[in-house]
């Protein structure tokens, strides 16, 4: 089973998870792989263990121990700054698929002790990558090294985060609605997945737990679905603080158990599930080809459904008219006689006092009125 990257919604049920750490020690670090670091330590009432942290793609406790015989520069490194360290806090920013174990060493001097604080960063978005700054976050190395638009990833710069994405864990409904009303997407769920970062899976969750049609356009989204879609999303930001590992019949899995999909195999937690994943395996290109088919056939599906839904809404509004064809033949005909002799901003004052009419938009001349 191969698994590509985590969201922002796994890396937060993991970071959830991986409180047990808190207060444990790093005892050694491992470099086996390019894009592979594996940390040993030892968490009170746990015993030893295996924290495996793979950039840009996912981390996980495991048992899967590696080793190699000469370790990598990046490795020495780490090991010099934080072998024996405690591990003190561990943090994702925001709802960013980015996270940080804030890190203690203690020396002495003098016969007085003297504490000094390490962050170790993990970016889990785009390649990846993997750092370590001193406690005033001045990056003392990475994995590799990157320069972007807005910041650079390298040693004795300022760690700086990417521009700031929204935050869907602290979401009001105002929040909620101006995205979804504002949004240039082609539908509701490619809006939350992208413009909240949830990714497909957990935007089809919460419209599915909102009973909203997922490939709904935003036009046709009602604030009634908005406020069930915020209730949704509030449901999902609170199962996220007691998750297991739930893997489907079609080899997705989540920390969460998903609305429509038959579990296979249900582990005690999401980082049980992530360890039976060989992150670096290669997908057959017969299999590739396979799940591409699918993939459009299903877009295919998906595509006829909202023609249908299209023509059952449509055709209700047809029908909507033509049952009010007469009064609505009648209060354009009022429009048209007022229009000869006021101005936009009259006809608006008068058309206001009639209790049908629920909106007048003067910019783009468009009467809302309730049938």
């Amino acid at each position: 089973m191969a698994k590509k990257a985590i969201s922002s919604v796994e890396l937060a049920a993991l970071v959830n998870e991986l409180q047990f750490l808190v207060d444990g020690k790093i005892s050694q670090i491992y470099h086996p792989d390019k894009g592979e670091l594996i940390i040993q330590y030892y968490a009170r009432g746990k015993g030893k263990g295996l924290l495996r942290i793979i950039p840009g793609k996912f981390l996980n406790i495991t048992k899967d121990k590696k080793s190699v015989l000469r370790p990598s520069g990046f490795c020495m490194q780490l090991r010099k700054y934080l072998n024996g360290a405690f591990i003190r806090e561990i943090k994702q920013i925001d709802s960013e698929r980015i996270m940080y174990f804030v890190l203690e060493t203690a020396y002495y001097e003098n016969n007085i002790r003297h504490v000094r604080i390490y962050n170790l960063v993990v970016e889990f978005f785009s390649k990846g990558n993997l750092l370590i700054t001193d406690g005033d976050w001045e990056i003392i190395g990475t994995l590799g090294n990157q320069i972007w638009e807005s910041r650079t990833i390298k040693a004795r710069e300022k760690y700086e985060l990417p521009p700031a994405g929204f935050n869907w864990k602290e979401t009001s409904l105002e929040q909620l609605k101006e995205i979804i009303t504002k949004s240039e997407k082609r539908n509701l769920a490619t809006c939350l997945a992208t413009e909240l970062s949830l990714g497909g899976i957990f935007a089809e969750q919460i419209c599915a737990k909102a009973d909203v049609y997922p490939k709904k356009e935003i036009a046709e989204v009602q604030e009634k679905e908005i406020k069930a879609l915020h209730e949704s999303l509030h449901e999902l930001v609170k199962s996220l603080s007691g998750t297991k590992g739930f893997i489907f019949s079609d080899e997705s899995m989540s920390p969460v158990l998903l609305e429509g999909k038959e579990v296979n195999q249900m582990c005690e937690t999401y980082n049980d599930a992530l360890d039976t994943v060989d992150p670096f395996e290669k997908q057959s290109p017969y299999d590739q080809k396979i799940a591409n088919a699918k993939k459009i056939i299903e877009q295919q599906k998906e595509s006829i459904q909202l023609i249908e839904d299209k023509i059952k809404l449509n055709t209700e509004k047809g029908e909507k008219v033509y049952e009010n064809y007469a009064q609505l033949q009648q209060l354009l005909d009022i429009v048209k006689k007022m229009r000869k002799s006021k101005e936009w901003q009259e006809i608006k004052t008068e058309l206001k006092k009639e209790s049908k009419i629920k909106g007048i938009d003067l910019k783009s001349k468009k009467i809302t009125i309730d049938l």
